[in-house]
């Protein structure tokens, strides 16, 4: 279950991804397979082969990718989720959903 974001966010991660960008969106979110976890990122892109080396720059495994027809995108979480957010500058989503 996904919350704490509005449609506009939504929207406008969906126009990034579909326009090939590297996009992020952080949202609340509860999973009882994740326990403890409660915010995850997708990282979205369109273009698979950059969303891939997005991957690979970060040590992500790129088999992990949620190959969605329009919004292919990778599920951040935990330790990791907080450190990339960080290094690209994504600041104002460590600040909204108090991860720093």
């Amino acid at each position: 279950m996904a919350f704490g974001i509005n449609r506009e966010e939504l929207q406008a991660w969906k126009k990034a991804v579909s326009a090939g960008e590297i996009a992020f969106l952080t949202h609340y979110w509860i999973d009882p397979r994740f326990p403890g976890m409660t915010t995850v990122t997708k990282v979205g892109c369109s273009d698979l082969d950059r969303l891939t080396r997005w991957c690979k720059q970060h040590g992500l495994p790129a088999k992990y990718i949620h190959n969605r027809s329009r919004f292919p995108h990778f599920d951040l979480m935990g330790q990791r989720q907080k450190e990339i957010l960080r290094s690209e500058g994504q600041l104002d989503q460590l600040e909204r959903f108090k991860l720093l």
